[in-house]
């Protein structure tokens, strides 16, 4: 059965996201591999996905761990160039799909100001049929509730839906509730699946 919505993740996805890239290009790799063994960032980021202010919530870790106060600063201060740069053709494929009729959702772990933030510097973002965002949803992937959450509130069942994600855990997820997915490793390899789903021609997925 052909899908009836494509769900994107965002992060890797449509946007890069390699916190570890912009700061060993800071701090280079040594300091940035002490600093992310000291401190919980990615646990931190967690937080403001699940809906926890983003200037609040990256502040207080910083000033919890002064030793690294400075740096940890930069996840908030110059946050849109660890978010960068965007996967054009995955944009592409995503208007593409509209261009047909296809719905197209998004399902991301997102902070709610954060999100605003990329999105005054990306406008497709505010171009999904139905967003997604863990922030507001106050949960984040793989827990099987976000994925629930989005059957329900779109009227669609699991079998109805296709998605694509980088991390494996959140397609495994997604895949235990009878989701079409695709784990998202190139741009390349999600529009020859959205071909082969019979949403996409070959043209269309340049």
């Amino acid at each position: 059965m052909k899908p009836k919505a494509v769900v994107f993740d965002i992060g890797n996805v449509l946007i890069e996201w390699q916190p570890e890239r912009f700061y060993d290009a800071e701090i280079g790799e040594e300091r940035r591999r002490a600093m992310f063994s000291a401190v919980d960032l990615h646990g931190m980021n967690d937080a403001v996905d699940r809906g926890g202010h983003f200037t609040d919530t990256i502040y207080a870790t910083a000033d919890a761990n002064p030793d690294w106060r400075a740096e940890i600063r930069l996840w908030h201060d110059r946050w849109i160039e660890l978010a960068s740069p965007v996967i054009e053709h995955s944009v592409r494929l995503m208007k593409a799909l509209q261009a047909r009729g296809v719905p197209v959702f998004s399902l991301t772990n997102f902070g709610i100001q954060s999100y605003d933030l990329a999105a005054g510097y990306y406008p497709f973002l505010r171009e999904f049929d139905r967003d997604f965002i863990s922030g507001h949803m106050g949960v984040i992937k793989p827990d099987p509730a976000i994925f629930e959450r989005l059957e329900a509130d779109s009227g669609l069942a699991a079998s109805e839906l296709i998605f694509t994600d980088d991390r494996a855990d959140n397609i495994a997820a997604a895949h235990l509730r009878g989701w079409k997915t695709h784990h998202f490793t190139s741009p390349q390899g999600w529009a020859d699946r959205l071909v082969a789903e019979g949403l996409l021609d070959a043209t269309e997925a340049r």
